[in-house]
């Protein structure tokens, strides 16, 4: 049973147990709302009852009935507050769990996941469907199947005191829920479309923050927003088409079980006419009557997040069956080469990018990967410390294939430095320290030095402490860049990614830094990208690719004298 409800509410084995839990503890308050109606029951039962029958006497005195409905009143508190505690409060918990889970769940996800999905969709799902499954399992699941229950059981207590009644009063609620359930799959379909619209409005307003200033510097304003307006419209009418539907379904069925009270007065009424029942016994049945539905009420006021519910859950079990990357945690290699065999890769099938690409990057050599634009290099540097999965051949290291490598366990021997540098809103300080939480002032400050921020550090008034920004847009490009670098320098793995390292750095700086690097790469497996053709010069081997193929390989004298590709890109340098 847990299983089924793990699988169908998308929650873990606790929140399972928990919302079991919560599911009793509203079904015995729902129980004990009812007690109001037992105690006027019981109280009319021996106050009326000698009215209409003369021989039967009053058992109980005032002070009988104050006692009993203080306890009544002691017991629905008691019962309310562990309701309370075992479905609001485990929920939030659950809720908490969710997040940390599906985080969890990001940080083992390859790369390529993120290359598909937009940032907005993924804050979406871990914020706001997390935030609807936690207000719709706290105020609408546990309650409905409570009312379902409770209801269940009051019928059946009610109908060995009166069936007839009991029938009269309780054949509106299967035909409301029925109502409710035939409507359904037509409502989830267009809660689905709903959901879309809405990601698309986020998605397109996410798009225009990170894009505002080529907005602004095509005078692309009035398009963007023309579009904005249309998504808008869009979702405004699937979002009003959705409230009028629920509306029309909520009010129609609680309007039918409104009829449940009118067919007791009715039955009642012609029961009583036959002499078949009391008037105390009718007066009961129209007093519980009034009440007896309010539970099932509250939760078709919440129905429309009860149908958003399937939506988002989907959406969650969507993210739990994505495939992550594992792989052995023991990882020693004998070396740190690193070698392509035969690989091929594309992010779209049908679309390669990598063809039986084959280099070795030696420990203590430099190699650069060159080439004109889109001939995969940045990618084979990314595949070198498995950012994504090939589709076919091997990449080893230490003769290991990455494939079957941890990917956190095999990102701990690399220092990467990418030309779209990050940074975070903190101190310059701290920034640098992401490349070795555990280092000392000392060894960031050295770091910082290599990689030259001192020459813009000291200038800001609280130098390696001055708080930067969001992504750093306080610094210029270089400066970014220089942080990038330090970070890097800091970590001193056995294995450098430079993927235009120096790009946004000017040819006195990118001097200064190169130096900086060489004493960082000794004895170390370097693999470089750059356009810059000084920038390459002096490595070991050259790779260079076209069309997501290896065409040459080898020193930079050698390539030159065979004036092919890489002669033509090395033309403008003078060695």
């Amino acid at each position: 049973m847990l299983n089924t409800i793990k699988k169908r509410f998308a929650l873990s084995t606790q929140g399972a147990k928990d919302f079991c839990k919560g599911t009793f503890f509203t079904v015995l308050l729902d129980i004990a709302l009812m007690l109001p109606a037992v105690f006027v029951f019981l109280f009319l039962e021996d106050y009326l009852r000698p009215v209409f029958t003369p021989s039967a006497s009053v058992t109980h005195d005032i002070l009988y009935y104050s006692l009993l409905g203080i306890f009544f009143m002691i017991v629905m508190y008691i019962i309310a507050v562990l309701q309370y505690r075992a479905t609001y409060t485990t929920v939030y918990d659950e809720s908490a769990n969710r997040r940390i889970s599906l985080a969890e769940k990001l940080r083992k996800l390859p790369l390529a996941f993120f290359g598909e999905k937009n940032l907005s969709d993924l804050t979406a799902t871990i914020m706001d469907d997390c935030t609807d499954l936690e207000h719709t399992f706290s105020h609408t699941v546990p309650q409905l199947f409570a009312s379902l229950i409770s209801l269940l059981l009051i019928a059946i207590g009610m109908a060995f005191y009166n069936w007839q009644l009991t029938l009269s009063l309780f054949w509106v609620v299967p035909l409301a829920i029925a109502i409710i359930l035939i409507s359904k799959n037509a409502i989830f379909k267009s809660n689905k479309t709903n959901y879309l619209k809405k990601r698309a409005v986020t998605e397109h307003i996410q798009e225009g923050l990170d894009t505002i200033q080529e907005i602004k510097s095509y005078n692309q304003e009035r398009d963007y927003l023309e579009k904005l307006d249309t998504r808008i419209d869009s979702y405004e009418k699937i979002l009003t088409r959705n409230e009028l539907t629920l509306g029309i379904l909520v009010n129609g069925s609680q309007s039918i079980l409104k009829l449940g009270l009118a067919s007791v007065i009715i039955v009642g009424a012609d029961m009583l006419a036959n002499g078949s029942i009391d008037l105390f016994t009718y007066l009961i049945f129209m007093v519980i009557g009034s009440r007896i539905y309010n539970p099932l009420n509250e939760v078709m006021n919440n129905l429309a997040a009860l149908f958003y519910l399937d939506v988002r859950i989907n959406r969650m079990n969507e993210m739990e069956a994505l495939p992550i990357q594992q792989g052995d945690t023991n990882f020693k290699p004998e070396n740190f080469n690193i070698e392509f065999r035969e690989v091929d890769f594309s992010y779209e099938q049908g679309k390669p990018i990598l063809n039986k690409v084959s280099f070795t990057a030696k420990q203590g050599e430099k190699t650069a990967l060159v080439g004109p634009s889109g001939s995969g290099k940045s990618t084979a540097a990314k595949l070198a410390a498995r950012f994504w999965d090939i589709q076919s051949g091997k990449i080893t290291l230490g003769g290991q294939d990455i494939s079957r490598i941890d990917p956190e366990t095999l990102l701990k021997n690399y220092s990467v430095v990418f030309q779209d540098v990050v940074l975070f809103n903190t101190s310059i300080m701290d920034n640098i320290r992401i490349g070795k939480r555990d280092a000392s002032d000392e060894e960031v400050l050295r770091a910082a030095r290599l990689a030259q921020c001192d020459e813009f550090v000291c200038k800001m008034p609280k130098g390696y402490q001055t708080i930067i920004g969001e992504n750093g847009e306080t610094l210029s490009g270089g400066e970014r860049q220089r942080i990038s670098i330090a970070r890097t320098l800091l970590k001193d793995a056995p294995i450098i990614l430079l993927d235009e390292a120096t790009a946004s750095l000017d040819v006195e700086n990118e001097t200064k830094i190169q130096a900086g690097i060489s004493e960082l790469v000794r004895d170390k497996t370097v693999l470089i990208i750059a356009h810059r053709m000084r920038t390459v010069v002096n490595a070991d081997n050259i790779i260079v690719l076209k069309d997501g193929q290896v065409v040459e390989s080898g020193s930079a004298e050698y390539l030159k004298k065979q004036k092919g590709i890489f002669a033509k890109l090395l033309h403008p340098i003078n060695l």
